[in-house]
């Protein structure tokens, strides 16, 4: 079995959403899957030993000669099926889902799976994305082709589901709903108030400071304009409400830095420093505007929140989440016409969280889901 992605350079997503499933998978259920990871030449020898460092036996290869010509690679990548001989293939996103059904029959190829990650087509739409056009002119037609024409699917919310219904007509159940899940050594902390206030003493907050944290990219979905209203009127409550960005920067984060220096800062952590932070936190924030992209979206960044035992303000309609934030009232609906108003949460609630996340976002709480999908491509 290959699981093959195409132009994802090696990152936080890349090593927690692929290369740790893959070992996941392999250990809980004895299968063999070979990592196949086309990337860019830029910087290409550094980035191959990333991938190399999390998959030893993976195969790192350059797109030749540019992205949009992925219809070259897809020749690379036949011969490297005459070699391995893989039963199916498991393709992360449309671009590498298409080069996949292109191979299907004509080797040893005889399952092709969709790794859907949002509805690609809308974003391209919605957003600035940097792209060739002839890729815009053709995404219709390849993500109808990775929805309707791939054997098996996996899609991270059941609202992407329901898009491939409205959009392309998908009539098929061949399907898993698996969202982005934790990293396997995700562990379950029993959180106590002396170990925060240490940890919240390390990053200098006090017991009275109410602290809320951004953490992800500043990428346009993100919405910071929609955002900086809201976070202006948390600032301006009380001086003791506290606001840290874990992102790069933007031309908001100054502004409120600029207005408020003594409570709004900036942070740019490593990977494996992030959930320590967050623990020193009281709640984190998931405010995203009304598109399509995010109403099928699986935010990373929601599991990482609740694995702190940080309740969500999150917006209406933002995947399966805002849903599950009702149903297990692990954080706050935002609409825009009323108040932020929120409070530290006890000890005992951010517990609680912590077990929310246990239940629904590690690999274990998702082992049904992926054994079926190991059983589909076998």
């Amino acid at each position: 079995m290959i699981y093959l992605t195409y132009g994802e350079p090696p990152s936080g997503i890349f090593f927690s959403q692929v290369t740790d499933v893959l070992n996941y998978l392999e250990e809980k259920h004895q299968c063999s899957i070979r990592l196949v990871a086309f990337i860019s030449l830029h910087d290409f020898s550094n980035k191959k030993k990333e991938i190399l460092a999390k998959r030893t036996n993976a195969i790192v290869l350059p797109m030749l000669p540019k992205a949009p010509y992925w219809k070259f690679n897809t020749l690379m990548l036949w011969f490297i099926c005459l070699l391995l001989k893989p039963n199916s293939i498991i393709a992360r996103n449309v671009i590498a889902t298409n080069m996949a059904l292109k191979l299907k029959n004509k080797c040893s190829v005889k399952k092709v799976c969709f790794d859907g990650r949002g509805a690609m087509k809308a974003e391209w739409t919605e957003y600035p994305i940097t792209v060739p056009a002839n890729w815009k002119n053709n995404i219709h037609e390849l993500e109808n082709n990775a929805v309707n024409k791939s054997d098996f699917r996996i899609a991270v919310t059941q609202k992407l589901v329901e898009h491939w219904q409205s959009e392309y007509h998908y009539t098929s159940s061949k399907h898993v709903v698996i969202p982005c899940t934790l990293n396997s050594n995700f562990k379950v902390k029993e959180l106590d108030e002396a170990g925060i206030n240490n940890i919240r003493a390390t990053y200098g907050f006090n017991m009275e400071d109410l602290v809320l944290v951004y953490s992800g990219s500043v990428s346009g979905w993100q919405s910071f304009d929609l955002l900086k209203p809201l976070l202006q009127e948390f600032l301006q409550q009380q001086q003791s409400n506290k606001l840290v960005f874990l992102s790069n920067d933007d031309q908001v984060i100054q502004d409120l830095i600029i207005k408020f220096p003594k409570q709004v800062s900036r942070k740019w952590l490593k990977h494996e420093e992030v959930t320590n932070f967050l623990l020193a936190c009281d709640w984190g924030i998931l405010i995203r505007e009304q598109s399509v992209t995010n109403k099928v979206a699986s935010p990373t960044k929601f599991a990482e929140y609740l694995s702190a035992g940080l309740p969500v303000i999150i917006s209406e309609n933002l995947g399966d989440y805002t849903e599950f934030v009702k149903n297990n009232d692990c954080g706050i609906i935002y609409l825009e016409q009323k108040s932020l108003s929120i409070s530290k949460k006890p000890f005992s609630e951010r517990n609680r969280l912590i077990q929310l996340v246990q239940l629904n976002w590690t690999k274990s709480a998702q082992d049904g889901q992926y054994k079926k999908l190991i059983e589909e491509q076998l």
